[in-house]
């Protein structure tokens, strides 16, 4: 990984464990629907532009997720009481900054004396300079042939379907950056079954999915514009939000708050949480920040008309499609066919002494085709037409160890969301939090994603709380209760329902370079259960519980070699009465570095999971840029190896093979994806090239 230079610190960064923190961030992975490979690219990012802690404001502290209020406060009065910090070494001496803090955050923060950009010669002179402008080529394939990709059937006189193009997936992305100053990037994908096609009349330009982006930063009043793929986040994400985003998790209190962090660049290979256009943000005056964006592209949806003369639509969509696949001729039919325009701004005033920020946010949706929901009694408030336009205002408020914060918006119909909360340093060793939210059943945010226990801000109401104590050096205790309830239905939920998710985690860090803990988790959140006789004749809700348990030891017994032991198991009941459902997964991880140039990683892992609803996900170390969970259910084992080598300055090569062995099976995944025989495995292969 590349090390960037600070003129004003004499130590070099180590490489963040991004595998271990983002273990540590996350409670307990439930979905593969999560965007991890955001959140993972996002701290890579910080790591390769890393905040000066010298410049750095409150806000800018924040988005880390790792520092708590209180030690951002000691650290802005630090600042404010002796000038600027002369090394990270300095952080020992500040209030609140122990070795394990100082030690997570490390590898995302750097100490320079001012704006160096001037120093550095011209634009094109730094980005050819930057340490961490590199081209990225990857490759990968599953190594059984798969239903999709075998020779069309006949069913009823049809050809059946098969996927139109290889099964290989490609990937070619280039990015440089540097910390408020500039980003400059595209990328290039090609996903398995998805056909090469050259037709620029129709958006397709050889690989099916193409973005790019070029960012700038402090450009005197200018403080950033950007051109092609964007994301943005303002206030607690209400209306817009992207990015670093991890609600509930281990971290009980840091990761509760939304970081407004405006205009970022978009880099990714997730091809829906984007905006593409352009969006700038200007300085008003000292306090004030105005920003103004546009966005425009067509989205993936499947058109239909009207069967009814009497319909309020001639023609209509019911949904975006967010897969972004397109190997199929449905789905290749599907794809770009709904134009979405999006235009809006933030308005934002943050105090001198950055103690208080308010903020204004407005976001105007045009479709190209209605909106119009299937005609099922849980859609009933969804959001149906054209257009949207949503308004919100937002505050943070830092009171001694106090922060106040909250979004309040409401969109077209009159539908309310509202989410506020207190995070509050009780002491050296006590931190605690509180949220509240409420989401109308007819509040239509389409790209929010503010705290909340469902995927959308939308037919919710619920209370957290939050507590991290640490009462002896080296331990830790983190516990949340969330308490929730839906006041309309919701899909596979015919009745308002309510439910609690509960988390204690016990943590341990004997050295610097171990961590143990043990977690425990207890999620009720009512689902359908099927009609059955005379006790339930139709379907209704019933009480499904989820109770879980994660044991983790990670130890390094060398400066080589570290070991990482998980034990992850779980049970689930539909109703009081009816029998539990189990799954586990147990992992061992192997870590060595044999020298400079080869790092090798393995990992061996047995599971055992009843079906689909009790399925394990565990994280996978994997290429750099790259995120894998894969779901295990069923029986069997599931390994990987991965070697990382540096064969010179300038390259760096992955290899990557894992492989699935399931027990009692014939066949491996359903529909397209059927494999005959119970084993999948997968080649990965990455080559970064440094300029």
């Amino acid at each position: 990984m590349a090390t960037s230079a600070a003129s004003a610190q004499d130590y070099t960064r180590r490489p963040p464990d991004l595998d271990r923190l983002t273990q540590e961030l996350f409670a307990e992975i439930q979905s593969d629907q999560v965007p991890y490979e955001d959140l993972y690219e996002t701290l890579l990012q910080y790591y390769q532009t890393p905040i000066n802690l010298n410049t750095a404001t409150r806000e800018e502290l924040r988005v880390l997720l790792l520092l708590n209020e209180n030690q951002i406060t000691t650290l802005l009065l630090h600042r404010q009481a002796n000038g600027d910090l002369l090394s990270v070494y300095e952080l020992q001496s500040i209030e609140g900054y122990d070795l394990r803090t100082i030690s997570r955050i490390l590898p995302f923060v750097s100490v320079q004396s001012s704006n160096l950009h001037a120093a550095r010669g011209s634009l094109w002179q730094r980005i050819a300079r930057e340490d961490n402008n590199a081209l990225y080529l990857r490759y990968e394939r599953v190594l059984q042939e798969r239903q999709g990709y075998t020779p069309p059937t006949l069913y009823h006189g049809q050809p059946t379907t098969r996927y139109l193009g290889s099964p290989d997936k490609m990937l070619i992305r280039y990015r440089v950056s540097h910390t408020k100053d500039f980003s400059v990037g595209f990328s290039l994908e090609k996903d398995a079954g998805e056909p090469l096609s050259w037709n620029p009349g129709s958006g397709r330009l050889g690989p099916d999915y193409v973005s790019a982006h070029v960012l700038l930063q402090e450009r005197g009043r200018l403080k950033t514009l950007a051109l092609g793929d964007y994301q943005l986040q303002f206030g607690q994400g209400l209306l817009l939000s992207s990015g670093l985003g991890v609600g509930k998790g281990a971290e009980t209190i840091t990761t509760l708050r939304r970081s407004s962090v405006g205009v970022r660049a978009y880099a990714s290979l997730l091809e829906n949480t984007f905006f593409r256009g352009g969006a700038a943000t200007v300085q008003m005056a000292p306090t004030v920040q105005a920003t103004a964006f546009v966005s425009h592209k067509n989205v993936d949806a499947n058109l239909q008309q009207a069967q009814d003369s009497l319909a309020q639509f001639d023609e209509f969509t019911s949904g975006l499609l967010y897969t972004g696949f397109h190997r199929t001729a449905s789905e290749i039919a599907n794809r770009h066919q709904l134009s979405e325009t999006i235009g809006g701004g933030n308005l934002g005033y943050t105090s001198r002494d950055g103690n208080l920020a308010l903020g204004a946010t407005g976001v105007f949706t045009h479709y190209g085709t209605p909106l119009l929901k299937r005609a099922e009694p849980y859609n009933r408030f969804e959001f149906s037409g054209k257009e949207n336009l949503a308004l919100s205002l937002n505050y943070s408020y830092v009171w001694r160890n106090l922060l106040l914060f909250g979004e309040t918006a409401r969109s077209t119909g009159g539908g309310l969301g509202t989410v506020n909360g207190l995070l509050a340093s009780l002491g050296p060793t006590v931190d605690a939090a509180l949220l509240v939210r409420h989401y109308d059943a007819d509040f239509h945010t389409l790209y929010g994603n503010a705290f909340s226990e469902n995927t959308r801000n939308i037919n919710e109401t619920g209370v957290y709380f939050g507590l991290k104590v640490r009462p002896v050096a080296r331990w830790e205790v983190s516990a949340y209760y969330d308490q929730f309830r839906f006041p309309w239905l919701r899909y596979r939920a015919s009745a308002p329902t309510a439910g609690h998710d509960a988390l204690v985690r016990l943590a341990y860090t004997p050295t610097k370079t171990s961590l143990l803990y043990v977690q425990l988790r207890q999620r009720l959140k009512p689902r359908d259960l099927p009609a059955a006789d005379v006790v339930r004749p139709i379907p209704l809700p019933g009480e499904q519980l989820r109770q879980s348990l994660l044991l983790y030891c990670n130890t390094a017994p060398s400066t080589a070699l570290e070991l990482r032991t998980r034990l992850q198991a779980s049970r689930l009941r539909d109703d009081p009465g009816l029998p539990w459902r189990r799954g586990y997964v147990l992992a061992q991880d192997v870590s060595y570095q044999l020298n400079r140039a080869l790092k090798l990683t393995a990992r061996y892992a047995l599971f055992d999971a009843d079906d689909y609803d009790t399925r394990q996900y565990v994280y996978e170390h994997d290429v750099l840029l790259a995120v894998s969970v894969p779901a295990l259910y069923g029986q069997g084992t599931r390994v990987y190896g991965l070697a990382e080598i540096r064969l010179n300055r300038s390259l760096t090569l992955w290899l990557r093979y894992a492989e699935t062995r399931y027990r009692h099976q014939e066949t491996v995944g359903s529909g397209l994806e059927t494999i005959q025989g119970a084993l999948r495995s997968e080649v990965k292969a990455q080559l970064r090239v440094k300029f």
